[in-house]
């Protein structure tokens, strides 16, 4: 569990948290940017994958709570970075949060978490996040919490049809400090 003054962020609750997630993947404008609003099946193997990232190398993309009265905003965190892409095997920070909790912090908060958590427990020397080129907000938070751009990183995602305008994705990054 990981503890910020406003947020906590901790492994998925099948009982507490499975509806709000469940509403926010479902709503079109938070997944504008990701792949087609997910139904029962593909958002329970979801959780699947992340609880095996948890069991397998002690991070996922973890529940982010409100301390103040226990809401549940989105997940942040870290993952291994996809097969068949060039960040496969690589420490990739991601997020997502409900859309009435845009524009309040939270999302570069918990990121900020991860990334502490990251340096301070795990032996890595660099993290990544990827987005497509549209999603300003997710690139502008990535480079206000110190990553950049990887010139020449852009790549198209397998997991992506062909033809979609998400097919094409770029790469940011932060090392580790002194």
């Amino acid at each position: 569990m990981i503890e910020t003054e406003r947020l906590i962020l901790r492994p998925y609750d099948e009982v507490r948290d499975r509806a709000a997630m469940r509403a926010m993947c479902s709503d079109p404008d938070v997944m504008l940017y990701l792949l087609p609003v997910p139904d029962d099946a593909a958002h329970d193997a979801m959780i699947v994958r992340m609880e095996g990232y948890l069991a397998d190398f002690g991070y996922t993309f973890w529940t982010v709570e409100r301390r103040a009265d226990g809401a549940i905003l989105g997940v942040c965190g870290l993952k291994p970075g996809s097969p068949d892409t060039p960040i496969a095997g690589a420490l990739e920070i991601g997020w997502r949060f409900a859309r009435e909790y845009w524009g309040q912090g939270y999302a570069r908060e918990a990121a900020q978490a991860s990334l502490d958590w990251a340096w301070d427990t795990l032996e890595c020397e660099r993290v990544v996040a990827i987005t497509v080129p549209e999603n300003a907000a997710s690139w502008g938070l990535m480079e206000r919490l110190g990553m950049t751009r990887i010139v020449g990183g852009d790549f198209d995602h397998p997991a992506v049809p062909d033809g979609s305008p998400l097919k094409r994705h770029i790469l940011y990054h932060i090392d580790r400090a002194g």
